[in-house]
């Protein structure tokens, strides 16, 4: 089966790891001082547990920005006698001197420093108390990790501007690291001499000196009988490189690719020294050459190349070296190299920009350690995704997914990488994609949109977004998704597109969710960041989509939600109102969504008095005569105007326009609707509209409440009619059609209601047919 490991349900070990490394004061440890955590003395774990929980606590830190980093994490490993340690894998700022300092007693077997860049030479003297374990390390990209301060002798006054400065450290080696195999010094800080600090090594295996630059190597030789894999990434070789290479028989890995970006090169690539390798290094299954320029042919003629079925077999190689090939290799890197597209390539597996496969090969080598060439690898893959279809989805995903987590800060990454999100997610792969899956992708994308506010990795993210079932698939990241949009809103400086699909998002996100959803992303600043989107409009004259769509989230969010309603009102939202009515006649979609938010403010009681304004009263009642969007303007004045009327004659407290005056408008525009109008409107609850029948004081709106009621059912029985009934809605039109107050035309609109409900119960009742 294609499906990638990481996309079964998540192990116990895992989901317990995370939720004490997210409570870490409630399970494993107790506060000393208020400060200080600490371990219970009770609890003792052994190495899986205790790796799991600081490699997972080095990853939490960071890509969940809401994880919050503990100063003294580390000394809860100090005591080998409670915890132990044997392989950890730390990365970049997140580790410091002193947090290495606190686990010097145990005995690490396998330790991973990945571009720590805060550590100093004082970690170099702690590394010597794991020497008698330490089996595999990696120092890669820890550029200050040989530096340390010196204060200058005797002090001047220079001694207060300049009271350290950074040496080079020459005197360290890896003297008594007699268990050392495996060492990756890639991208090592120039001026440390390589082969004085490499020489006590006994039995090297596997050394990567990705990055450093090396005239003479011939200090390899003294592991010929043990290296078994050899890295020199961008390193510029000579013959001499070459010579030394090629004694090294034990080599099963050799990787000699570079950056064909990075500088210039003059070695040159030859037909000659591949054929030395393939001669020499008998145990080869691995070989990366990529970013080379081949100096003259090392390809076959093309006629006979083009030969037959695609082949592995080395006899039939379109690269000539590799014809004097024991077996097909296991690994051959060819990206930016042009070998990469011929026919047959004796590899299993191969890294190249010919086809997908090549690509995903590509991004999978190199994503730890290369970002530079994993952008480029991306960018192929967003092509792919883009022009035709891709077949291996899920690893596309998985792997693109990995690369924005590792490389939270590389720009480049991040562009590509947010670009190839859209494609891989977009509905057509849709069916082929977990919730986990999905879920991972929602956080990268929220990760990147944190990191990043440049203006393409915003956009991309927030298209990305677009991909997914609002709001259902992002409930679980419901405030911080939010946040970080209302924060892209609240930005003085936008850019247009990016405002439109934030704007969209926003209202898709309040749309269909739960009360106390709406409640918080208020409090968060959702009604003024919506108000001054559209003050913003206004002042330009433009009724654009973000303009409809600010109104529209506003709708969305006072949904019986009284809070936001009077925050609307506070923050001026009237006078907003009316001069969008005034600047924007024509605007049909606007209006009707300005008055369906206005609808929702005139459900709420407390409110209604600042409704109560002659101003206001009259253009509500002259917008019932509107025929904009169907009857959907002219029915939402007529609810405002509804609720209004429900407080009774003594709530009215203006001389113009009359009351009856505007009972009677009212009265004329709900018999001009048509009954079968089709709604552009959608109720979660009629309990705002079943509140307007009991009553004998306004008939009017018992009379638009049962309009509505009777349009709804008649118009969606299969939404409405289980909805009013659930709600309690008949036994009240029972009632109504029993009251003497109640118009004659009101109680046979409510019969025909119960009717239709009567009717879809028995339809629904009989299902054994």
């Amino acid at each position: 089966s294609l499906k990638m490991a990481s996309d079964s349900p998540e192990s116990l070990m895992t989901l317990c790891t995370d939720y004490c490394l997210r409570n870490l004061e409630g399970t494993l440890c107790y506060l000393l001082d208020n400060e200080t955590l600490r371990l219970h003395p009770d609890i003792f774990l052994p190495s899986e547990i205790c790796d799991k929980l600081v490699n997972e606590y080095v990853e939490l830190v960071k890509t969940d920005s809401i994880f919050e980093p503990h100063e003294s994490f580390f000394t809860l490993f100090s005591d080998p006698r409670s915890t132990r340690l044997a392989r950890i894998h730390l990365r970049e700022h997140i580790v410091q001197d002193q947090d290495l300092e606190a686990i010097r007693k145990q005995d690490l077997i396998e330790l991973y420093l990945t571009n720590c860049e805060k550590l100093t030479a004082k970690s170099l003297q702690t590394l010597v108390s794991f020497s008698h374990t330490l089996i595999s390390l990696s120092l890669f990209g820890c550029s200050n990790i040989f530096y340390e301060e010196e204060n200058p002798g005797g002090c001047e006054d220079d001694c207060l501007v300049n009271p350290t400065r950074q040496v080079l450290v020459k005197d360290f080696t890896f003297e008594g690291f007699s268990r050392l195999r495996i060492l990756n010094l890639g991208r090592l800080i120039e001026g440390v001499n390589v082969e004085t600090l490499l020489r006590p090594l006994a039995s090297l295996a596997a050394l990567d000196l990705s990055g450093i630059q090396l005239n003479d190597v011939g200090f390899l030789t003294q592991w010929k009988d043990s290296l078994v894999s050899l890295v020199l990434y961008n390193m510029d070789l000579s013959e001499e490189h070459i010579q030394v290479i090629a004694q090294l028989r034990k080599l099963r890995h050799l990787d000699i690719s570079r950056d064909h970006l990075s500088s210039y090169y003059k070695f040159k690539l030859t037909r000659r020294v591949l054929n030395l390798f393939v001669e020499n290094l008998v145990n080869l299954t691995s070989l990366d050459i990529s970013g080379h320029t081949m100096l003259e042919n090392c390809t076959i003629p093309s006629m006979e190349e083009k030969m037959g079925q695609t082949s592995i077999e080395p006899a039939k190689s379109s690269i000539a070296p590799f014809r004097g090939l024991k077996r097909p290799l296991q690994f051959l890197g060819l990206f930016e190299t042009s070998l990469c597209r011929l026919t047959h390539i004796p590899a299993y597996k191969v890294s190249g920009d010919k086809n997908e496969e090549q690509v995903l090969n590509a991004i999978e080598a190199y994503t730890e350690h290369r970002p530079e060439i994993t952008s480029r690898a991306i960018n192929l893959l967003f092509d792919i995704a883009r022009i035709e279809r891709c077949s291996q989805l899920l690893r596309a995903l998985q792997l693109v997914i990995t690369a924005l987590k590792c490389h939270k800060d590389d720009k480049n990454i991040q562009v590509t990488g947010s670009a190839a999100l859209f494609y891989l997610t977009n509905s057509e792969y849709r069916m082929e994609q977990s919730v986990k899956l999905r879920r991972q992708v929602i956080q990268v994308v929220l990760n990147g949109m944190e990191s990043y506010q440049e203006v393409t990795v915003q956009r991309n993210c927030c298209l990305t977004l677009c991909n997914f079932s609002i709001p259902e698939e992002l409930e679980f990241q419901y405030r911080r998704v939010n946040e970080l949009l209302l924060n892209i809103l609240n930005q003085s400086r936008q850019d247009e597109s990016i405002q439109r699909i934030a704007v969209h998002l926003c209202n898709a996100l309040v749309c269909q969710v739960d009360n106390d959803h709406k409640e918080a992303v208020g409090k968060m600043g959702f009604v003024m960041t919506m108000l001054k989107l559209i003050q913003k409009k206004l002042a330009d004259k433009t009724c654009d989509q973000v303009m409809e769509f600010s109104w529209s989230a506003l709708w969305n969010i006072t949904d019986e939600t009284p809070d936001n309603c009077e925050m609307f009102l506070n923050y001026s939202g009237m006078k907003l109102f009316l001069e969008c009515l005034k600047e924007f006649p024509e605007k049909q979609e606007l209006h009707r969504n300005m008055l369906g938010l206005l609808g929702n403010v005139a459900e709420v009681k407390e409110l209604r008095p600042q409704l109560m304004t002659s101003q206001f009263i009259s253009v509500f009642s002259n917008l019932l005569e509107s025929k904009a969007d169907g009857i959907e303007v002219s029915y939402n004045a007529c609810g405002v105007l509804s609720h209004i009327m429900f407080d009774g004659p003594e709530a009215w407290g203006i001389c113009e326009p009359h009351r009856k005056e505007v009972v009677k408008r009212m009265w004329a525009a709900i018999q001009s609707w048509d009954i079968n109008s089709r709604r552009n409107i959608n109720y979660r609850s009629f309990e705002p509209i079943l509140r307007l029948l009991p009553q004998g004081i306004s008939p009017v709106s018992q009379h638009w409440a049962t309009w509505a009621l009777y349009n709804l059912v008649s118009v969606y029985p299969d939404k409405y009619c289980p909805l009013l009934i659930k709600e309690g809605g008949i036994p009240l039109l029972k009632d109504m059609i029993k009251m003497a107050s109640a118009r004659q035309e009101t109680k046979e609109m409510a019969r025909k209601v119960i009717e239709h409900c009567s009717n879809f119960k028995e339809e629904n009742m009989d299902t054994s047919r």
